[in-house]
């Protein structure tokens, strides 16, 4: 017996001066299998999750810029009809005030028509009054100017 186990004690076989029960070698590589099978599937999960999450994530961004594109056109919409009733809102004032402006420009001219009128019939009627008055004041000017 220990003549067989000398013999077996020499040589590199892992499985030397063991009872034919797996050996440590066997059982260490049955656990790195093992652990290797184990990361490989954890290493497959985690890559189908990634791709769940991308196209989670790129169906997100999908609907975001639809939704962003619908509210453009939406505000886009509503500002063209604010602009329109704006414009047309402007174009009825201005109108309205064209209109007073007209008025006021008649109104005055019919005024200033009046006036002339009765310069004319007051100087008709006080020839005298007015040279004699035109006079004086051209004489005060003068003095005026010439200071």
């Amino acid at each position: 017996m220990s003549d067989t186990f000398a013999t077996n004690a020499g040589s590199l076989d892992p499985n030397a001066g063991f009872s034919t029960s797996p050996s440590v070698g066997q059982a260490a590589d049955d656990l790195r299998a093992a652990a290797e099978n184990k990361a490989k599937s954890i290493a497959n999960q985690a890559t189908e999750q990634a791709r769940a999450l991308k196209d989670r994530a790129v169906e997100s961004v999908q609907h975001a810029r639809e939704v962003a594109s619908e509210k453009a056109l939406a505000f886009k919409a509503a500002a063209t009809e604010k602009a329109g009733t704006l414009k047309q809102a402007a174009g009825d004032k201005a109108k309205e005030i064209r209109t007073a402006a007209d008025e006021q420009w008649r109104e005055t001219r019919v005024k200033a028509k009046e006036m002339h009128i009765t310069t004319e019939d007051y100087i008709r009627q006080h020839p005298t009054r007015c040279v004699v008055g035109a006079l004086g004041l051209g004489f005060i000017i003068g003095l005026i100017a010439r200071r």
